[in-house]
């Protein structure tokens, strides 16, 4: 089952390990109702997950090249450090809500949207995934991507309307 993560590059491991930070720290720093200090430290956890993440992210070859050894899946890593920035310019202002909506939004986009294209075949995560049924992940993605933008855009409507 890990076979594809143990054979994969040293690059390829830190940027799984850093992801899995994220995923198990997120929630802590990013959904709790109370903001106190457990908050900030599940915070601080979690930003050196998503900077691992995205830094681990621009070492790692693209199979699609635009641009040298970089391709379109990059980006994710340039949006996920400017939104961390963001956030944290953000919060040193005291806007909590700018703060929240960068800092979930990061969250949405490097382990939503990002993750959901680990699935495509030739990746990584599809062989641990889907084994022996790579194909799975040309409907895994756009379904996944779909139903990820629909809860994505309801939350921001909630975010917007200070439910959240």
């Amino acid at each position: 089952m890990l076979d594809p993560v143990m054979a994969a590059p040293l690059a390829v491991q830190l940027h799984i390990g850093f992801a899995i930070l994220a995923l198990c720290v997120g929630p802590f720093a990013l959904f709790r109702v109370r903001r106190d200090r457990l908050h900030k430290v599940f915070g601080y956890i979690w930003v050196v997950g998503i900077v691992g993440l995205a830094l681990t992210g621009l070492g790692i070859e693209s199979t699609m090249p635009v641009l040298g050894p970089f391709g379109p899946i990059h980006l994710f890593s340039l949006f996920a450090l400017w939104g961390v920035t963001h956030a944290l310019l953000c919060i040193r202002k005291r806007d909590v809500v700018g703060h929240r909506a960068s800092m979930q939004s990061v969250w949405f986009g490097a382990m939503g949207l990002a993750g959901i294209f680990t699935l495509l075949p030739g990746r990584v995560m599809n062989g641990v995934f889907l084994g022996d049924r790579p194909e799975l992940g040309l409907w895994v993605v756009p379904i996944g991507v779909a139903v990820l933008i629909i809860r994505w855009r309801r939350w921001l409507r909630r975010v917007a309307a200070g439910a959240v």
